[in-house]
């Protein structure tokens, strides 16, 4: 039997295309998300919704015995973690003399707000748009898809430099290649967050996850020393499972399930009509000039790090990792783009002077409206969710959880990522859920015979996979913000329904490597990391 084909009024129209049982289910999470109201109507009701929360779960006197060691600064004197009612007139008080700082703290703000001080000068000189087109031209659709997702897991080593730069630079290379935008920011996102603990180098994240661990593990053995390497040979290789798995979804699932592109729903200003013209005379000249910038720019980053008298290592310890380098990050993303742009400007005649650059910077900000916006509502919410304890509660519920299941071989560790996974959901930071529940965790598990070097690697895959499709995860509304701007009208469901797939297959095929890897092949997770603890 074979398709019918209908003529319509412009010739013959194709059959509909055959969905099959999973595109169909994330055309049922994206319609269900999308019923949701607008993002910024969305966190008001939440944020208004957790404040009545508040006061029921206080009046049941809900709470949880705080797992943290004595002497912990966040501990309380009761060493409980109860529900704070909001529905008070403390709570009140709390509320409004907060507003502000909740929206002026919230830890992607400002970063976002100085990295697009220099994106825009780079923008605005036309770099970006002759970086892309040198790039792009001619090259492999697969090799461009592979490229981003590598080059998304990579950058966690730098930050926020996936989030502020490369996200929206990969929408605007599949543009250029005449493929939907929104893959190409749905795979440069899924490298960045989804893999967040993957990586070939070794970053800010992991001495303070080492550092937490190693507090956890004193509680069973005082001596117990954790480094910063202690997941490093597995978190390496997870860095080609994840580009592998994550660029297979996008070519397969992700691209085909957004069909071609309907630019009227763009914003105008983002799709220039010099996307795919071959590169002139003049802005190849202006590239070279700004290759030379960049090595300038790389060659001073080096001297503030490198050597031992480098400004900008840790002060008292000489830290290279844990230092002002990397807590000041969003500074080299400014002065890089900043440098770099206006020397591409001063070549092919976009910028001539310093009102060319004021005008980028300006620019730059000026597309943030839609941001700020959902940041102040976002802000708003987490905070208050935070007030409550209502996430710190549920998290140690499910590590009490974990305990009671009382698993002692290697499947407990499927339990444990789920949990992870699943906490996450709610609590964003990395370092935050993991100090509250590792006290729990690793001393649980390290009783039972599993090294706190094994736990933490297992811990970081719960606690990768599910970044991308929670509005907790604190740049979720700036990547939302950015897809606007290739799709005014799309919705928390769309977004969610499109990096579904990413967050699954990424939790299934890390999960099996790491069974494979640990208890498999019985591998070291990174150099000197025992798998076993024999308890003592």
């Amino acid at each position: 039997m074979t398709d019918t084909v209908q003529t319509g009024p412009d010739g013959p129209t194709p059959p509909p295309e055959k969905r099959n049982g999973f595109t169909r289910f994330l055309d049922g999470v994206e319609w269900l998300g999308n019923l949701l109201p607008h993002p910024v109507t969305l966190f008001a009701l939440l944020a208004v919704g957790m404040v009545l929360l508040s006061g029921l779960f206080a009046w049941m006197g809900v709470a949880v015995e705080d797992p943290r060691p004595m002497g912990s600064a966040a501990r309380s004197d009761t060493g409980m973690i109860e529900a704070v009612s909001l529905m008070n007139g403390d709570g009140v008080r709390r509320i409004f003399t907060g507003l502000v700082g909740n929206f002026t703290s919230f830890a992607p703000l400002g970063v976002v707000l100085v990295s697009m001080l220099g994106i825009g000068v780079a923008e605005r000189s036309g770099l970006l748009s002759a970086t892309v087109r040198a790039l792009v031209l001619g090259a492999s659709p697969r090799i461009v898809t592979v490229a981003i997702v590598f080059a998304g897991v990579i950058s966690n080593t730098a930050g926020e430099v996936g989030y502020v730069v490369l996200i929206p630079l990969a929408g605007a290379v599949y543009y250029s290649l005449g493929r939907h935008p929104l893959a190409g920011m749905a795979a440069a996102f899924a490298g960045v967050s989804g893999g967040y603990s993957a990586n070939l180098l070794i970053g800010s994240i992991d001495p303070l996850l080492a550092g937490i661990t190693e507090e956890a593990a004193q509680l069973i053995d005082p001596a117990y020393m954790v480094t910063a390497t202690a997941s490093y040979y597995f978190m390496a290789v997870s860095t080609f499972l994840v580009t592998a798995i994550g660029s297979l979804v996008s070519l397969y699932i992700v691209e085909p399930k957004l069909g071609a592109y309907d630019a009227s729903r763009a914003d105008p200003t983002v799709l220039k009509a010099d996307g795919a013209a071959p590169l002139s005379g003049q802005e190849r000249k202006g590239l070279w000039v700004a290759g030379l910038a960049v090595l300038a720019v790389f060659g001073l980053m080096a001297l503030t790090l490198l050597p031992e008298w480098g400004v900008l290592r840790d002060p008292e310890t000489g830290d290279q990792l844990r230092s002002p380098f990397f807590t000041g990050f969003a500074v080299w993303i400014l002065l890089f783009f900043l440098i770099v742009g206006s020397a591409y400007g001063r070549v092919v005649g976009s910028v001539r002077n310093d009102r060319d650059v004021i005008d980028g910077m300006a620019s730059g900000l000026s597309t943030l409206g839609l941001y700020l916006v959902i940041v102040f509502f976002a802000a708003q919410f987490v905070a208050i969710f935070n007030w409550t304890n209502l996430g710190a509660i549920t998290a140690v519920n499910g590590a009490v959880f974990l305990q009671e299941t009382g698993l002692t071989g290697p499947g407990v560790f499927a339990i444990f990522i789920a949990i992870c996974a699943l906490v996450n959901l709610m609590i964003g930071s990395a370092s935050a859920q993991w100090a509250l529940t590792a006290p729990v965790f690793v001393p649980m598990l390290m009783l039972i015979g599993y090294s706190p070097e094994v736990i933490q690697t297992a811990y970081r895959i719960g606690d990768s996979t599910t970044n991308i499709i929670t509005p907790m995860m604190s740049y979720f509304g700036l990547i939302l913000a950015w897809a606007t701007r290739y799709d005014k009208k799309i919705g928390i469901g769309t977004l969610i329904a499109m990096m579904l797939p990413y967050s699954i297959f990424f939790t299934i095929a890390w999960t099996a490597l790491f069974f494979l890897w640990v208890f498999g092949f019985g591998l070291p997770v990174g150099p000197g990391s025992p798998t076993y603890y024999t308890p003592g």
